[in-house]
């Protein structure tokens, strides 16, 4: 698909997924992603962290990218404005969270995370996440899934090396929450569970309008299934080559561009929207 660049002149705001999409393969921001965003930031375009990630893991990131910039974390649970304040919040359901995790605290090869406010917390550890924890300098805490904490809960969350093994756990989720609870896949080895009106695009639309524009000025980048309602809603909505045939699926009208192993992310902005 080629675009003439007439049609980005609507465009004054940049939404990007971080994992899987804006950053490397090691999980890190590259040297021209970050020569990329700083640009982006000098011609006046509003740039957004969007992720499944928490918010004070982001916070580093964007420290590190050396550009102030909106951050939609715990797939939309949170919204923090260029200042780190919190402007939007949206808790899981306190009287689900532990029926959530009986669901799946019985299948000891399932690790289930919990962001809580400013806190991490696990119910068991392994070398993955120790090694994810150092690298990214985000701190965890170890719980006791039969009671879990239940307040200021932004996401629940499970991981797995299997993909196929987890998509069980989805169909059992949705069919005992329905619409009261929203469950995607952030990446094929981490299945989400945020509350049912919570998801990426609705935070995008909020921060756009708290900046007096609306979804039709947003340019959104994306791999995961947690992505998909931000690329269906942003005015444009880019998918990474590598995003799961599910995405793919979901998005048959959405342009499919490169791989963050190649900088695509960046690569499309200069193309396309950089002057």
């Amino acid at each position: 698909m080629t675009l003439n660049n007439s049609a980005f002149e609507n465009i004054t705001i940049v939404a990007s997924d971080l994992d899987g999409t804006l950053l490397a393969p090691d999980h890190q921001l590259s040297e021209m992603t970050k020569q990329t965003l700083k640009q982006l930031h000098e011609q006046g375009y509003t740039f957004i962290f969007a992720t499944g990630r928490h918010h004070i893991d982001v916070a580093y990131i964007r420290e590190n990218s050396g550009i102030p910039a909106y951050m939609i974390t715990s797939n939309g649970a949170r919204v923090h404005d260029i200042n780190n304040n919190l402007m939007y919040s949206q808790n899981v359901d306190s009287k689900l969270v532990q029926p959530v995790i009986d669901i799946i605290r019985q299948d000891p090869e399932i690790i289930i995370h919990i962001y809580q406010d400013d806190q991490w917390w696990v119910n068991q550890i392994d070398e993955h996440l120790l090694s994810f924890s150092k690298s990214s300098g985000f701190a965890f805490r170890q719980f006791d899934d039969k009671n879990a904490p239940k307040d200021g809960v932004a996401k629940v969350f499970f991981t797995h090396e299997s993909h196929e093994y987890l998509s069980t756990f989805e169909d059992k989720l949705n069919k005992e929450f329905g619409n009261e609870l929203n469950v995607a896949f952030s990446t094929p080895w981490c299945l989400e569970v945020m509350q049912g009106e919570v998801s990426k695009g609705l935070a995008l639309q909020a921060v756009a309008e708290s900046l007096g524009k609306d979804l039709s000025n947003c340019i959104a980048f994306g791999d995961g299934m947690n992505d998909a309602e931000m690329l269906a809603m942003a005015g444009m909505g880019k998918v990474m080559q590598t995003a799961h045939a599910k995405v793919k699926a979901a998005l048959p009208n959405n342009e499919v561009i490169g791989s963050n192993e190649d900088d695509a992310v960046a690569h499309y902005l200069l193309e396309h929207l950089l002057r």
